[in-house]
């Protein structure tokens, strides 16, 4: 008899072991758009606060946006973390995102996520102009200080910036312009830029280093971008058009069919919060934290200094198609 209990207890002891070997080996798995060293920082971080590991994959917007259109049937991540906005709001209308308030989003502005949680946002990211300074001081140029200035002659076939049809720095280049001139004269506009383009990224960040060299003289990117080269010792400008840029919202989503939704929804709640946005300024992460109780890290993220374009992230979500497929046709033709 006293074997038999001591060989049950032994087994509920073997079996308990397992349950918790497995539970300990769960991992929650992640696509991202942020560079290689801003997300792991995040990721790590996670992993430090909870225990739990996290598989994650870094791709461009608009790879990022295919991948998960071709895996809808079958879900191979169970959040994205740190895509845009206006992306998130196109994956709804298709299907790939549940909805999902983190306990923690009530500090962050209503502007800055889906009401129904569709999408929540992390960060904030100005467009702005990178320009080498050495290219400015041969050509007797001063930085660019509107949209026009981009189209003088003097770059000659040398700016670098990103391909709409991969980037999200590119469909917010062109959200920009829209909101600045109207979507008709913004592509008008783009047709003759694009006489000054040496080459169309395929990432954001792709013309950031070849402008810091000074393979090339200049391009439209996102603050975060330009401000590594800047950090980074380089003689690079940043500056900003007097017209008015967008800022984009940096968000994360529970994806429709994860197949570790509480994981998830534990992340999504951790990420909600001030912990979380600290970590830029710790880390070096050149973002804007949408919690307004987070500071900027440094003065250079601080935009209350430059024109910020009002944007309607719903337009802009089912739009976004359209819009890219416009560049397409009437820039590169």
């Amino acid at each position: 008899m006293k074997k038999t209990l001591v060989l049950a207890i032994g087994i509920i002891v073997l079996a308990l072991s397992a349950s918790s070997a497995t539970a300990s080996q769960e991992s929650l798995r992640a696509y991202t758009i942020w560079s290689e060293r801003y997300a792991k920082a995040i990721f790590d971080a996670f992993t430090s606060d909870t225990g739990i590991k996290v598989e994650w994959m870094r791709f461009s917007s608009g790879e990022l946006q295919a991948r998960m259109e071709a895996e809808k049937a079958n879900p191979q991540v169970d959040v994205v973390f740190g895509n845009m906005a206006e992306a998130f709001v196109d994956g709804m209308a298709k299907g790939l995102f549940d909805p999902y308030l983190p306990e923690n989003a009530e500090k962050i502005p209503s502007e800055f996520r889906d009401k129904e949680g569709y999408w929540t946002g992390v960060a904030l990211d100005p467009i702005c102009f990178m320009t080498n300074q050495k290219f400015l001081q041969d050509k007797d140029m001063t930085p660019p200080k509107s949209w026009e200035d981009l189209l003088d002659d003097r770059y000659g076939k040398k700016l670098q910036m990103a391909d709409a049809r991969t980037s999200g720095t590119a469909m917010y280049r062109i959200l920009s312009l829209v909101q600045a001139m109207g979507e008709n004269e913004a592509y008008v506009y783009q047709t003759k830029l694009n006489d000054n383009v040496q080459v169309y990224t395929k990432s954001g960040s792709g013309g950031a280093l070849p402008i810091a060299r000074g393979q090339a003289a200049g391009g439209i990117f996102f603050l975060v971008d330009a401000l590594e080269m800047k950090q980074k010792g380089y003689p690079v400008v940043v500056s900003y058009p007097e017209e008015g840029v967008v800022a984009g919202i940096e968000a994360m989503a529970l994806v429709k069919g994860a197949s570790q939704p509480d994981l998830a929804k534990l992340f999504l709640d951790w990420a909600s919060g001030e912990r979380m946005q600290h970590l830029y300024g710790e880390n070096g992460i050149n973002l804007i934290p949408t919690n307004p109780d987070v500071p900027p890290a440094t003065p250079e993220l601080d935009i209350n200094s430059i024109k910020i374009l009002p944007l309607d992230v719903e337009w802009a979500g089912e739009n976004r198609d359209r819009l890219v497929e416009r560049w397409v046709e009437e820039v590169l033709r």
